[in-house]
Order: C-alpha cells, then sequence, then structure tokens
C-alpha cells in the first residue's frame, strides 16, 4: 500500500531517502520490464560502447562513474559473457580497448525497446517540463565530471 503523503513522517523532507526510494522502484521495475541477468549498469555499458567504441576501460569507468574495481569486474563479466570484446589499446600496452560483440550488438539491440519502456513507466506521471527539470536537478546533485 502506498504511502499518503500526510502519513510519511520526516522523510520525505530528506532528499537522500526520496532518491533511495526512486532507485528502488527503478530496479523494481527493471527487473519486471527488462531483465533479472543484465544490470542497468550493464546495459549502460553497451550503449557507451555503441556509442563510442574502442574506449579503455578507464574510460569506460569514468563514463559510468564506478571505481576502477567495479570497472574491471564488469568489463570481466561482460566478456566471459560474449558481449564485449577486449583489445590491447594500440597506443598504450598497459591498456585495454573495449568494443561490442556481435552478441553485445544484438542484445543491446533488443533491450533497447524494454529500457525505453522503463522511462515510460518511470515518468509516466511527469510532463515533459517536470521530465527536463527533474533531470536537471538530479544531474545538478552529482559532481561535475572531468
Amino acid at each position: 500500500m502506498p504511502i499518503k503523503p500526510e502519513d510519511a513522517g520526516a522523510l520525505p523532507k530528506f532528499t537522500g531517502s526520496l532518491v533511495r526510494r526512486a532507485q528502488q522502484r527503478h530496479a523494481a521495475v527493471w527487473l519486471s520490464e527488462v531483465s533479472a541477468e543484465i544490470t542497468s549498469v550493464q546495459y549502460a555499458a553497451l550503449e557507451v560502447l555503441h556509442e563510442t567504441p574502442g574506449v579503455s576501460q578507464r574510460q569506460l569507468g569514468d563514463k559510468l562513474d564506478v571505481d576502477r574495481s567495479t570497472i574491471a569486474d564488469l568489463v570481466a563479466r561482460m566478456v566471459r559473457n560474449g558481449q564485449i570484446e577486449r583489445a590491447d589499446d594500440p597506443v598504450d600496452k598497459r591498456s585495454y580497448v573495449l568494443y561490442l560483440t556481435a552478441a553485445g550488438k544484438k542484445q543491446l539491440a533488443a533491450l533497447r525497446p524494454r529500457v525505453e519502456q522503463v522511462e515510460r513507466i518511470l515518468t509516466e506521471r511527469l510532463t515533459a517540463s517536470e521530465l527536463a527539470q527533474l533531470r536537471r536537478l538530479l544531474a545538478a546533485l552529482l559532481p561535475p565530471q572531468a
């Protein structure tokens, strides 16, 4: 049963509580509409590699805003699952560059409409102006990207 605003107590005044609840709703909708096997971060990695093939593992981590060990684990899992391939960076032999495999491209194409459905479900009660404002305000909460 949803909590009525008058019954919510002090929690709605805390931004973190609202962000956490919104994230929980996103996770639940993701599971029901997209996949229990592919996380939203894995999907974001597929999108980044589609847009910028050949980025380094470090650049991918920066774009996804995850730390070095997390991106290393994520890349290793996606390589094992056949979604991406790793190659030596021709400029910096200490680094890898990453590409989508044919299977990764196919999976991205299959997932994209489902991810768009998650977006529609999460934002269906907002006007276009409210959605733009929400995105702008959420982005303002994040640290600037270098």
